[in-house]
């Protein structure tokens, strides 16, 4: 991931009124290892591309945190509703997940088992394509940016899947749903080879 690459996604988000609000307002989330993650913000990068409203497509926000001190359900669901209440103004549902639980509900839901994450970098490392595989999290200089599959095809509007955890129906879902949406996006098929 160059600077340049990463002053680019800065300066797209900055300009979405729904990531504005969730900056402005991190300091009241009060989750630990809090991550804005996923689709929210790969979408919100297509719409500045395409010259789509800001919130076009975009059907929710993922923010994910880690505390592997408390992995009940409960208490998730407690954050989650706190922060539903915190951004009820933006009119999207916000999906709160405490990755230092995921493995515990991951086989029923997918069908196969999952080593317990070390923390929410960890995670987004597994996020499903390479383009939403990416998080920020507000700084006092700017946002900081994670994302171990790097930039290009987020900026370079590519879907192309993340293998790491993922199945086939699942990136085939995703990208009808997306094209559905953001007709121009290159997908790179499940089958290609590693350039794709």
């Amino acid at each position: 991931m160059s600077h340049n690459q990463e002053a680019e996604l800065q300066a797209v988000l900055s300009r979405s009124p729904i990531v504005a609000t969730i900056v402005d307002r991190w300091s009241e989330i009060g989750l630990p290892d809090c991550w804005l993650v996923a689709g929210c913000l790969a979408q919100t990068v297509w719409n500045d591309a395409f010259g789509l409203p800001a919130t076009h497509g975009i059907s929710d926000i993922d923010l994910v945190y880690f505390d592997g001190d408390d992995l009940s359900q409960g208490a998730e669901a407690s954050h989650a509703a706190r922060i539903r209440a915190l951004f009820a103004d933006l009119g999207l549902w916000v999906d709160v997940k405490n990755e230092a639980r995921v493995h515990l509900w991951y086989a029923e839901k997918f069908g196969s088992t999952l080593a317990p994450y070390v923390s929410t970098e960890d995670a987004i490392t597994t996020f499903p394509t390479t383009a939403t595989a990416v998080g920020v999290q507000p700084r006092a200089n700017g946002l900081r940016v994670f994302s171990p599959c790097g930039l290009s095809d987020l900026l370079g509007l590519i879907v192309r899947p993340n293998k790491k955890q993922i199945t086939r129906p699942i990136y085939d879902a995703k990208v009808k749903k997306w094209l559905a949406r953001w007709p121009d996006l290159r997908v790179v098929p499940w089958d290609a080879g590693p350039d794709g």
